[in-house]
């Protein structure tokens, strides 16, 4: 069977009791809808559909597996349907609220809340077309991350790794709430600061993705979301995302950029997003708490 495009679910279709009304967005992991309950409130929906594994012909609900891809799905499957239901458990400002996780057509879904506003990476993109020096002021980027890591810090306790940090998943609502989307990468196993493998399928967002997703074997832990909340940090400083490890490796000109915007930021926050996407993971801070600390200063 050739692969064939992840077309959305129909407008109408019903999926859990939840009306599809539109498609939100597409990402890495599947793809997100506004849907409506029974009562008529909007919902975000999220169907487990990732690329390289699935696709789906226009007009039919049942995802197609792509050739010997059948149990890394199911496992997905499982994995999308256990961090549902640990995030089902879990409630916080800065982390997106979920309140169902279910099966249907043979894939998974979470039901998210709806939220109003921008992403971040909207207002990086309308703030990089000012050509200022600072992308971000300096007191809002620390603000900004002051409250999305602690949502990040809270996940972490509870042992979950996001895996998908990047500005697209961070929400800055009408009320200036900054929210930390999508579960779709996350994974349970970061318990006590221990870590989980590599995954047979790893769906990664270049320049946001840290050097051991990349390497069959490695260990991904907190410190591999640190790698991506520092991309995140020169992203709102840069305006544009780092390059990708891969390059990195190759060429990495990650100092001269940093040395660039040390005419611009204090020392101290430079510092942190050097420090946080350090190639070597030991050399990263090792915890959300560490990190927060350095960005006090």
């Amino acid at each position: 069977m050739s692969e064939t495009p992840r077309a959305p679910l129909p407008a109408d279709t019903f999926v859990g009791g939840y009306r599809i009304v539109s498609e939100l967005w597409d990402g890495g992991f599947g793809i997100v809808y506004v849907a409506l309950d029974s009562s008529g409130n909007k919902v975000a929906l999220k169907e487990y559909l990732p690329i390289g594994l699935t696709a789906r012909a226009p007009g039919t609900l049942v995802p197609q597996v792509l050739p010997g891809r059948a149990e890394t799905y199911s496992q997905g499957v499982k994995d999308f349907l256990e961090i549902g239901r640990y995030a089902l458990q879990f409630s916080h400002p800065a982390v997106v609220g979920v309140s169902a996780v279910f099966e249907e057509y043979q894939t998974a879904y979470l039901v998210m809340e709806y939220l109003h506003g921008e992403t971040l990476q909207n207002f990086i993109v309308t703030a990089r077309t000012r050509k200022r020096p600072e992308v971000f002021q300096e007191t809002t980027i620390r603000s900004l991350f002051a409250d999305a890591l602690l949502g990040l810090q809270r996940l972490h306790e509870r042992g979950v790794i996001h895996l998908d940090l990047k500005p697209s998943n961070f929400f800055i609502t009408n009320d200036n709430r900054i929210v930390l989307l999508d579960f779709g990468a996350a994974r349970v196993g970061g318990h006590n600061g221990a870590g989980l493998p590599v995954l047979s399928h790893v769906v990664y967002t270049p320049g946001f993705a840290a050097p051991e997703v990349y390497r069959r074997g490695a260990t991904l832990g907190a410190w591999t979301d640190i790698y991506a909340a520092g991309a995140c940090l020169f992203s709102c400083m840069r305006g544009y995302p780092p390059r990708d490890v891969p390059q990195r490796l190759k060429e990495d000109l990650l100092e001269r950029s940093l040395a660039r915007l040390g005419a611009v930021y204090s020392a101290p926050l430079v510092d942190a997003v050097r420090r946080c996407m350090a190639l070597d993971a030991a050399a990263r801070p090792q915890s959300v708490s560490a990190l927060r600390a350095m960005l006090e200063q």
